[in-house]
């Protein structure tokens, strides 16, 4: 097809979102009241509602400022029971002198009224273990030096009131807490210090003690071993302090644990956790945190929740800074990555995800399932660290890569059991079943975006040895969150309703054996394009899938052969249309829609890139599709799969879609980016997995209406050469065997393809790219949206997929109170 090369044809009509786009709304969902400064200096209101808590009087450049804060520099939350056990360390040759006197001095000054220590893990303020345990520890250390009496006295009868949390069976407790707090009880009395409690419940305490040594927890007993060094400060005398330090770090610490350290501090006189705590509290000032270090963990944590909130765009040059210190710390094999195993997983996932260059050899020491089962994560039956094995598993680049390969099949085999076990909390088990249910190149960022927003705690803890904080702007998190994704909805809306209109304006709508779907076809196009900025490429990628599935109708028995052939030559002829004419009203109708709709985006994507790019846009042959109409009229089958895809490939389509919409994004894509073969072969990758999707699911049909695909080609192949002949004449009916053999093959086909696309997208070759990222991820996006489509059958007519698009498009968000 040679279309003409002139640039003229044009804008996108006035009620194109182009000029038109909504001021960028601030209001959200009703309750606590945010503003935002506009541009007029008014502050409008946006508001925030579900368990944003209350932010009034900030604006949005507000919240981001304390997001960027927090992510630079994660606030460290401070833990009352580490810091009440770095108190009670003596001075070295000086046993009646506390080391660390701002400790001591801390919690002095951070009593609360009723007497306890520590904080809640609820927004009602309730008495949880955690309390208990923290409010322990400091009475503990204040006593070890004759100090604060008054505190000790209102400290014991806090915990006398409240000793029935303690035995409570159904209050979720921090790790080892039957241990360690029978542990500090037991010194507790053996000081002298009196308790308001029943005998009985000390004795209860001591019963629960006895149940968790035996217990039959999860692991091995190497995972039993490390749990009961973890916690040994509960274990005092009783523990052989000699095997704990086997689990000594290089900076000194035990687990990076401040207590365990400082326990180890004083039944050992270890010089190197001494060192390890003042070092810490050089740094930290009075209270130390409940894991030190943990800046790199913390930081990948909040890029992982912003990616996950979609908001990572916000923060792009800090999570730069964040992701090359990580790497730098990767590539040097430090300790604070390399020993952990969910920083491990979640660092390798996130570097390779933004393209360094990280080899899965760093990932080998978790390769086998043994480094789970003899760790205190198995003990604990924890699922977060199992969890990021799994994802990070499935960013691998080769086709045959052993470490990541093994940790997929193994981690996803624990995982299903722990899911049918009912070993998983609530709060996480959606995010398994998902994880499980769809790979990460199955997914849709902004459905997923909506579902993290919706199920967002911001009062969430991580469960150590005493309550641990997540991320200090949680609230501030999600009020950017839920205005951003409103924000999406609104200029999504404003989008559909220009397709509709665009529809009407060519009489699209008249044709009846035509699927003219603007919601779904806009859906295709928010799922690799949903930044807000990206309307014209969404407009453009939306109105050129509605054209190609018209096309397709026509051919695939929606018209008559005079009018494909009509159609084809009018394509042909483009410009000099003029001298063929239609042969019928839907002709008419198809090509007008088709000609005038590629004049007016090609002529803003000239205005975009500062150049005619029509002589591009007029490669992509609209004709392309035609070829397996061909081979399905004359009864013919290609000799090889080679053959097949050559003609397979282009008749997907994705010629007239996401070249053209590649040119709006608003980067610079020259000429030899656009002619190079590394451009030709995403193009061809994307467009592979797309074809073999559709013929894997729609095989069936296909072979009824005589039409070819790879599946039934494998199968024909496979049968000519059991008889000895070659590929031509008729496929048999297939043997049921002989088709999921074939549809097998064509999935492992599918695979590779991915696998291969995902290389060159994310791989570290993109450095030196001369495609630009934003365009390259287009084409990974485009995969995606072919697996959306066709995960059951034709995507046009499944009914999940209008589901889909109503909750990305239309529905609401509906926020967690």
């Amino acid at each position: 097809m040679l279309l003409s090369s002139s640039c003229s044809g044009g804008q996108f009509p006035r009620v194109s979102p182009l000029g038109t786009r909504p001021k960028r709304s601030t209001r959200v969902v009703p309750l606590p009241v945010v503003t935002r400064a506009t541009a007029g200096g008014v502050r409008n209101n946006l508001e925030v509602g579900g368990n944003a808590g209350t932010l009034q009087g900030m604006d949005i450049d507000e919240l981001r400022v304390i997001v960027r804060k927090q992510l630079q520099g994660v606030e460290l939350s401070p833990s009352s029971y580490d810091t009440a056990w770095v108190a009670m360390v003596p001075v070295q040759g000086s046993p009646q002198s506390p080391c660390f006197p701002q400790c001591v001095e801390w919690i002095l000054q951070n009593q609360q009224e009723d007497g306890s220590w520590g904080h809640s893990a609820g927004p009602s303020g309730e008495v949880n273990k955690d309390i208990l345990l923290s409010t322990l520890a400091c009475v503990l250390a204040l006593n070890t030096w004759n100090v604060g009496q008054d505190h000790i006295r209102r400290g014991l009868s806090f915990i006398g009131k409240n000793f029935s949390v303690a035995i409570d069976g159904q209050c979720v407790a921090p790790v080892g807490f039957n241990i360690t707090f029978f542990g500090m009880l037991r010194l507790a009395i053996g000081m002298g210090l009196k308790f308001p409690v029943m005998e009985t419940d000390i004795d209860s305490i001591f019963r629960l003690r006895e149940v968790e040594f035996e217990r039959d927890a999860g692991g091995t007993a190497s995972a039993r071993k490390a749990f009961m060094a973890y916690v040994s400060e509960g274990l005092g005398r009783e523990q052989d302090w000699d095997s704990v330090m086997a689990y000594q770090r290089k900076n000194g610490s035990l687990f990076n644990s401040p207590s365990t350290t400082a326990a180890s501090a004083i039944h050992s006189c270890n010089d190197r956790a001494l060192d390890y705590l003042v070092s810490l509290t050089s740094k930290l000032g009075g209270p130390v945190p409940a894991i030190y270090p943990d800046k790199v963990y913390s930081q990948l944590c909040m890029v992982d929740t912003l990616e996950k909130m979609g908001i990572s765009s916000d923060f792009a040059c800090d999570i730069r800074d964040i992701l090359d210190m990580t790497y730098s710390c990767w590539m040097q094999d430090e300790e604070e990555i390399m020993l952990d195993m969910a920083t491990c997983a979640k660092a390798f996932r996130l570097l390779r995800m933004h393209g360094y260059d990280v080899s899965s050899e760093g990932m080998a020491r978790f390769a086998e399932r043994s480094s789970f089962d003899d760790s205190i994560h198995a003990y604990l039956n924890d699922t977060k660290p199992l969890l990021e094995l799994y994802k990070s598993s499935q960013v691998h680049f080769l086709e045959e890569d052993l470490i990541l390969e093994n940790i997929g099949s193994w981690s996803a085999k624990l995982l299903k059991q722990q899911l049918s076990s009912n070993k998983i909390s609530k709060s996480l088990m959606p995010e398994v079943e998902y994880a499980l249910k769809y790979p990460f190149y199955a997914t849709v960022e902004v459905l997923e975006h909506k579902g993290n927003i919706e199920r967002f705690n911001v009062n969430g803890f991580q469960r150590l040895k005493s309550g641990y904080c997540g991320s200090g702007a949680d609230k501030e998190i999600l009020a950017l969150a839920v205005n951003k994704f409103h924000y999406a909805q609104s200029v999504y809306q404003q989008e559909l309703r220009y397709l509709e209109s665009w529809v009407a304006e060519f009489g699209l709508d008249e044709l009846k054996f035509a699927r003219v779907i603007p919601l779904q076809s806009l859906l295709s196009a928010v799922v690799p394009l949903f930044p807000c900025e990206l309307s014209d490429a969404r407009i453009a990628w939306s109105q050129n899938a509605i054209l190609t599935a018209v096309v397709d109708d026509l051919f695939d028995g929606g018209g008559s052969m005079e009018e494909m052939l009509n159609l084809v030559a009018l394509f042909d002829k483009w410009d000099d249309h003029g001298e063929i004419g239609f042969c019928s009203s839907n002709v008419e109708i198809m090509f007008n829609a088709v000609y005038n709709t590629t004049k007016r985006i090609g002529a803003k994507a000239a205005l975009v890139q500062k150049r005619c790019v029509m002589h591009h846009i007029a490669e992509q042959s609209w004709t392309g599709g035609c070829g397996s109409e061909k081979w399905a009229a004359g009864k013919l089958i290609p000799a090889t799969m080679e053959e097949y895809m050559s003609v397979a490939e282009p008749s997907f389509a994705l010629g007239p879609i996401v070249p053209v919409s590649a040119y709006l994004l608003g980067e610079e894509l020259p000429e030899e980016a656009v002619r190079s073969p590394e451009y030709g072969r995403l193009l061809r990758l994307a467009s592979a997995v797309g074809r073999l999707l559709n013929d894997v699911m729609t095989y069936e049909k296909e072979m009824g209406t005589g039409k070819l695909n790879s599946v039934v080609l494998l199968q024909a192949l496979a049968a000519g050469a059991a008889r000895g002949g070659g590929g031509g004449g008729g496929a048999p009916a297939p043997a049921p065997a002989s088709v999921e053999a074939a549809r097998a093959e064509v999935r492992r086909a599918i695979q590779t393809s991915w696998r291969d696309l995902h290389g060159l997208v994310f791989g570290s070759g993109g450095s030196s790219s001369i495609i630009p990222r934003p365009c390259r991820e287009v084409f990974w996006h485009t995969g995606k949206v072919a697996n959306v489509f066709y995960q059951e059958g034709d995507g046009y007519a499944r009914k999940a997929m209008r589901s889909m698009a109503n909750a990305v498009i239309l529905d609401p968000l509906h926020l967690h109170e």
